[in-house]
């Protein structure tokens, strides 16, 4: 029985030592151990520097200086020109009962446009009748005076009294006449309808009378006006920053919406000198002659205006200039590489030119070929 606690004790103190031995050795974590790694910087790409293989492939061109013209688009509108523009005026008040032309008929010089029934011209037949019987009763009583003044049977006042009253008559006679002719009517043919004539040859641009309607005479609004449309006006909105690049008499190109082929060519005649306060545009008038009527009121135009002195813009020829994004853009070679820019693309020029207003200066050099070049960057 000894000797079996001899035994185990010893193996008590074993397992004891090696409890203590593994509590002892319990360490306390090392925070660099812990970290994160280092990072490791890489440079930063430039995405608008390209390197291909064998830029040989694309040949090199030098942006060229091209003098022209400052330009400045604006949007307008066809107006008649008011200084052509006749209103047709009525000295007869009354009933309209016949129209004989409407909106948008082309008339000529006294072609008789409505007939108008009209007190007015009654009127004036009774004072003309009556002038005339003043004026016969006054002529004979003067032709009686003057027999018994040469008889010695009249005196000379009454003579001179007897022809004042004739020549007085004479004149209200006249008066009467005349009144019936500016009404539209002959002395001669009594008439209770008064014919309004056309003042000038046009088109009538506005209609203010229909069938049965009264008018007024000396009155507005007038039953018509007629507008010469052999000129007529383009008034543009322009911006008061781009007022500094227009000048009166100065040229400008006017293309319509309804003929977008032709070019016409006018000059501007004036310029507004009120700005509108809500955006900040003045009105500019551009006189254009206008054979064949081609242009008709309210059609809508676009006047590219040209300032007199030249500036200088730089060109490239078209495929050199690469339209992406609804941007334009160049490619310029630096240190083997290429670098797209954007510029800002101008008018097309003769021999496949392209005029540049910015972004590259005359002297630089672009590739020829941009959409080649931009090909073959996406395929890499």
């Amino acid at each position: 029985m000894k000797s079996k606690i001899v035994r185990i004790f010893p193996l008590f103190i074993s397992l004891t030592c090696v409890a203590s031995l593994g509590g002892c050795g319990t360490v306390k974590g090392d925070p660099q151990a812990e970290a994160p790694p280092p990072a490791n910087v890489i440079a930063g790409v430039d995405v608008t520097s390209f390197a291909v293989e064998h830029p040989e492939q694309y040949p090199i061109v030098t942006a060229a200086q091209y003098s022209a013209p400052s330009e400045l688009v604006a949007n307008g509108i066809v107006f008649p020109d008011i200084s052509k523009t006749v209103p047709v005026i009525t000295l007869a008040s009354g009933r309209v009962v016949d129209i004989r032309a409407r909106l948008g008929d082309t008339v000529q010089k006294d072609q008789v446009l409505l007939r108008v029934r009209s007190d007015d011209v009654a009127g004036g037949f009774d004072s003309y009748r009556k002038a005339i019987s003043d004026e016969l009763l006054a002529r004979k009583t003067l032709n009686r005076t003057k027999d018994l003044f040469e008889h010695g049977a009249m005196a000379e006042q009454d003579l001179e009294a007897a022809q004042n009253s004739e020549d007085d008559a004479k004149t209200t006679l006249e008066t009467a006449t005349e009144h019936l002719r500016l009404l539209g009517n002959d002395p001669d043919k009594p008439n209770g309808v008064v014919d309004i004539l056309a003042p000038v040859t046009g088109v009538i641009t506005d209609q203010e009378v229909t069938i049965a309607a009264s008018v007024q005479s000396y009155s507005s609004p007038n039953p018509f006006t007629i507008s010469d449309l052999t000129t007529v006006w383009i008034v543009c909105d322009v911006f008061e920053n781009d007022m500094a690049n227009v000048r009166l008499g100065e040229p400008a190109d006017i293309k319509l919406s309804a003929y977008p082929d032709k070019v016409i060519k006018g000059k501007i005649s004036n310029i507004g000198s009120i700005l509108d306060p809500n955006i900040r545009t003045a009105k500019v008038r551009i006189e254009v002659p206008n054979p064949g009527q081609m242009m008709r009121p309210g059609m809508f135009a676009t006047a590219t205006l040209f300032s007199g002195e030249k500036h200088a813009y730089t060109s490239v020829p078209s495929s050199a200039i690469l339209h992406l994004h609804d941007r334009d853009w160049v490619f310029i070679p630096a240190q083997g590489k290429f670098r797209r820019t954007q510029v800002t693309g101008g008018a097309q020029l003769p021999n496949n030119m392209q005029e540049i207003l910015t972004g590259l200066q005359p002297g630089q050099q672009v590739v020829s070929n941009a959409g080649t070049l931009e090909n073959a960057i996406d395929n890499e």
